[in-house]
């Protein structure tokens, strides 16, 4: 009997139309995998499974579990439904989670909830699935609550959550967003081995084509509200019917300026910016992602650097350290303090950019938090533009902050939710002097949003009407703004789809060229590394343990800890081949 059937689902929010005749189905034991770009319907979907559709929603069509149609289930229905019948690991992490409970005690409410286990019975049980999931209770107790967490363990504590009653159909939407390329690999095995030993369908939503090849039985492929194409997974993205598929593809494999990948599977020469960058016409640039033209009319906040500079560095970190307090001391046990930076050093030159990679937790966005001077360091020293930015009031840290910008990785947490687009993109102008006018401010955001592939009336919404990727655009949006020398960029692609992220990574190349802004990309995405930086540092464990060029360390790892990146990396076409070796 199959397990989920959608049939001619249909969607709409007031006047709006969201989904269109959808038609889905799940097998128990199956992956079906859902692709296609940010605001396709891909995550209205899966609410519209949950039934936690927004208000004003009007769904039509038939969602079928286990043989009932889910719309016509009643709310109490649901609600024992979700959770123990159906999970789902939601997109962003920091919003699924209660920031006042404990991860004990959110790992336990469902279990005590629907098995009606008593609290001590609930915790251990917890704890066994936070343990599954990489979160061993010796590191990170069920006492910890989600903001003592990184955005990586986060995310597992909501697989853990979902998985922990071991649903009939699980929901996973990016559910390995957040995580590097390990634990990535660790938690896709968890998922298969779920799958396999409960025969429990999944539903699993993502850009990435690599995971979903890897993962997936059948894929179906989403635009504009429509599945387009559907099939066994492997043999769709090899024979790409469907225009779209073709796309998707190879946007997956897209590099920008000067770099090259492997030529793809299906065929053609290895992808170069010289065939696929952005290219001036008229006045403007098209990006062949979203075939957006963007007005060149608007001059930049800075000049373009002028042939000379770049001979001192721009940023300098000298043998950084941060130490935070552990548990408080007891009779029994002195004061420990947790190191998550040790002893770092290095710089980085105008114009240049640096990737910083390595597993979850290893320090890199407490890195970034101190070179940003938004943290204050244990020991060491931070240089920005000559100067030395450690621990200096907020009065002396402006000049830096005009030059030095950043794209957080959590895209929702960054923006305030009560202000419209067009005064959060524009809040970095604040540093500018003088002060743009308000009609040239509305230009500068207007201009702002076109290069990252948003609308200038886009300005007029608030955060929580756009996607997890439109809202990492806007990020990106506000980063770039005042045209700064530095960007510090946490994961700033890891929630975007595949097309967008290649626009986004041209849009970095280019402002690279034309005005030498300097990137630090933390990310645990080696595609990402090898496509737009030049060097690359691998962290573990709060040290620097390898550093070199990106192609020298990526393709010759010599630590163990980038042997591990590497070797855990999901690579598209290696998928392909794979699956069909094993299909025969």
């Amino acid at each position: 009997m199959t397990l989920l059937a959608i049939e001619n689902l249909s969607l709409s929010i007031g006047e709006t139309p969201i989904l269109k005749n959808i038609g889905l189905s799940i097998e128990p034991g199956e992956v079906l995998g859902l692709v296609g770009e940010s605001g396709s319907g891909k995550s209205m979907t899966a609410l519209a499974i949950m039934r936690l559709l927004p208000q004003g929603a009007r769904a039509d069509g038939k969602i079928l579990f286990g043989g009932e149609n889910l719309l016509d289930a009643s709310e109490e229905a649901m609600c024992r439904l979700r959770g123990d019948d159906i999970g789902m690991v939601f997109q962003e992490p920091m919003t699924a989670l209660n920031p006042v409970k404990t991860i004990g005690e959110q790992v336990a409410e469902g279990i005590r909830w629907h098995t009606g286990a008593g609290r001590a019975e609930a915790e251990r049980r917890a704890a066994q699935m936070l343990d599954r999931v990489g979160l061993s209770s010796a590191k990170f107790p069920l006492s910890r609550y989600p903001h003592q967490l990184s955005g990586g363990q986060r995310q597992r504590v909501v697989i853990a959550i979902a998985c922990a009653l071991k649903p009939k159909l699980l929901i996973a939407d990016e559910p390995t967003t957040a995580l590097d390329v390990v634990l990535q690999a660790q938690i896709l095995e968890l998922l298969r081995e779920l799958v396999d030993e409960n025969r429990m369908g999944l539903l699993l939503i993502s850009h990435d084509l690599a995971v979903v090849t890897e993962m997936s039985d059948r894929i179906a492929i989403m635009r504009s509200g429509e599945v387009l194409e559907t099939g066994e997974t492997a043999r769709t993205l090899s024979a790409q019917q469907h225009p779209y598929t073709r796309q998707l593809a190879l946007a997956s494999t897209h590099v920008p300026a000067g770099r090259s990948l492997p030529s793809p599977l299906w065929g053609g020469s290895a992808i170069r910016l010289s065939e696929a960058k952005p290219v001036s016409r008229g006045g403007g640039i098209r990006s062949p992602a979203s075939r957006l033209t963007v007005s060149a009319s608007l001059r930049p906040l800075a000049d373009p650097p002028h042939k000379g500079e770049g001979r001192h560095p721009l940023l300098e970190v000298a043998s950084i350290t941060r130490d935070y307090p552990g548990p408080r001391p007891s009779l029994f046990s002195k004061a420990k303090t947790f190191r998550a930076v040790d002893d770092v050093s290095f710089s980085l030159m105008p114009g240049r950019s640096v990737a910083l990679v390595g597993r979850s937790g290893c320090g890199k966005s407490t890195l970034a938090r101190l070179v940003l001077a938004l943290d204050k360091a244990t020991s060491g020293t931070i240089r920005f533009m000559g100067k030395d930015i450690t621990g200096r009031p907020e009065a002396e840290l402006r000049q830096a902050r005009r030059n030095m910008q950043v794209v957080f990785q959590d895209p929702y947490g960054s923006f305030n939710p009560r202000h419209r687009v067009e005064r959060l993109v524009a809040e970095p102008l604040s540093l500018v002097e003088p002060a743009p006018d308000p009609l040239k401010r509305r230009e500068l955001v207007a201009h702002a949003l076109h290069q990252v592939g948003l609308k200038p009336h886009d300005m007029q919404k608030y955060p929580h009407e756009f996607s997890g990727g439109q809202r990492q655009r806007l990020s990106i949006a506000r980063a770039i703004i005042t045209r700064p020398k530095l960007v510090v960029a946490d994961e700033a692609v890891s929630a975007l789809d595949v097309s967008i992220r290649a626009q986004v990574l041209d849009l970095f190349a280019e402002l690279n060229r034309t005005l030498g802004i300097a990137y630090l990309f933390i990310t645990h995405d080696l595609t990402v590394a090898r496509a737009i930086t030049d060097e690359v540092l691998v962290m573990h464990e709060g040290r620097i343990v390898e550093r070199g060029t990106t192609a020298g360390v990526l393709d010759n790892p010599q630590s163990e800890a980038a042997k591990a990146l590497v070797d855990a990396a999901p690579d598209l076409r290696r998928a392909i081949s794979h699956k069909l070796r094993e299909q025969g």
